[in-house]
């Protein structure tokens, strides 16, 4: 009978301890709670370390920029041109009270072995000088001075290309020679 009570005070520890457990099973879940927010921070920080390699790997560390325009007057590496130098020499006069003389001499440059601009060009002499002629004889000689000289430049390549090209485009004005001589 001993064994019996022994027995049955093992028993009854045991099943006591059971449900001791059981009834404090608030300290199980916050194991488990910890559990799952340690693995979603894992998986986080293994998605953000690939997606750091894979952009290093593939090139996308570089600034994502929007495409600006960029204007061929402010390339900082000039294009090869050719140079058309048959415009010749043109002499008028300007728009002064008192007329100042000026005499022109200009290089149109266009893209280098442009045959259609070359033709196109050689083509309508006549009428680019005309336009020449007219363009400095309606400037006053402090319009035709050195500083303006970019400005004069811009203005009549836009309009030879605006109104007299129609399949070609002038890439650069050069003057060979801008002289504007005053009458005192």
């Amino acid at each position: 009978m001993a064994d019996d009570d022994m027995d049955d005070g093992l028993g009854d520890d045991e099943v006591s301890g059971g449900s001791s457990q059981k009834k404090g099973g608030g300290g199980g879940f916050l194991p488990s709670l910890l559990k799952y927010v340690a693995l979603a921070l894992g998986a986080i920080i293994l998605i953000v370390t690939v997606v750091i390699i894979t952009m290093k790997v593939m090139g996308g560390n570089k600034p994502a920029a929007a495409a600006i325009p960029i204007s061929e007057d402010y390339k900082e590496i000039a294009e090869e041109l050719d140079w058309y130098q048959g415009i010749g020499e043109i002499q008028t006069r300007s728009s002064d009270p008192i007329p100042a003389s000026v005499v022109v001499n200009i290089f149109l440059g266009y893209k280098k072995e442009d045959k259609i601009t070359s033709t196109e060009i050689t083509a309508q002499r006549i009428p680019i000088r005309d336009f020449l002629r007219n363009y400095f004889a309606g400037k006053t000689a402090e319009a035709l001075s050195p500083r303006n000289e970019e400005k004069l430049k811009i203005e009549i390549r836009n309009e030879i290309n605006d109104s007299i090209l129609s399949r070609g485009k002038i890439r650069r004005i050069s003057f060979d020679k801008l002289n504007v001589v005053t009458q005192q």
